[in-house]
């Protein structure tokens, strides 16, 4: 039967992987360091802590982009905390200048339109960290994790664009035992999922569902488990299992590279 056992992890092992992966990588790609988004939430912090242990705080830049009153005071708070914690040299920089002058020269800009608006914000983050790390010779290490990545949830060429992605294979619920492990601070654990981009935005809100539950449907599809063995083992409706596999499917575009029209096989 699916239960939180299946999703249990070695956290000591995985931050031993993790950081030969990141090492490794920063290495061959013959740079210097690592350029890191961090939001406050649980994702950035286990990214952050995982790239300091790899590479020492020296050889990490933490970059903080807060918006006017959509950031919380306590997102802010909490980075700051954290890399004080970690010894990690933190710049914070406020994206409203620059979110103004888009919705200034953009034609079809709409208010009202939350998710065009909210990937204008990511991508605009994304466009600084790679400023930061241009400018410091590094790699941008992403905060993606599985359950983001499989669902969709994240900006294409926003949060979804890094270098490396050290915590892409961890599910959501997993992440939270490798935070525990790292030490990541309590209050930045419990928060609630949310990427900030508007207020009163809710991670599991705009899923639908819990991550509990949503970790287990992702895990219980890619060991092959039907619809409705899945549903009759979470004891939730069909339909629920059916809408996250449907989700996974709509969203592959987002994970892979741009296609390519090769000329080899469009003139056979």
């Amino acid at each position: 039967m699916l239960s939180k056992k299946y999703l249990l992890i070695d956290a000591e092992r995985f931050t031993e992987l993790a950081s030969e992966f990141i090492s490794k990588h920063i290495s061959l790609s013959g740079v210097k360091g690592a350029v890191v988004a961090v939001s406050g939430g649980i994702d950035s912090s286990v990214t952050l802590a995982l790239a300091v242990r790899s590479l020492g705080s020296g050889r990490v830049r933490a970059v903080t982009m807060p918006e006017g009153d959509v950031t919380l005071r306590e997102d802010i708070t909490d980075v700051m905390r954290l890399t004080r914690m970690l010894n990690a040299t933190c710049d914070s920089i406020e994206i409203t200048p620059a979110l103004n002058a888009f919705k200034s020269m953009l034609p079809l800009y709409d208010p009202s339109d939350l998710i065009s608006n909210g990937n204008i914000k990511a991508r605009v983050r994304m466009t600084l960290a790679y400023h930061y790390a241009n400018t410091l010779r590094s790699l941008v290490i992403g905060s993606s994790n599985k359950t983001e990545w499989l669902t969709g949830y994240f900006t294409k060429y926003g949060d979804g664009a890094s270098d490396l992605m050290p915590i892409a294979d961890l599910f959501k619920t997993q992440v939270r035992q490798l935070a525990k492990h790292l030490g990541v601070p309590n209050r930045i654990i419990e928060k609630a999922p949310s990427a900030r981009l508007w207020p009163g935005q809710s991670t599991e809100g705009e899923l639908g569902i819990k991550f509990e539950i949503l970790d287990l449907v992702l895990h219980g599809l890619e060991q092959g488990m039907d619809v409705h063995t899945i549903a009759n083992e979470l004891s939730i409706e069909a339909s629920t299992v059916i809408r996250v596999q449907q989700r996974v499917k709509d969203n592959e575009h987002k994970r892979r590279l741009p296609l390519i029209l090769r000329l080899s096989s469009a003139t056979r």
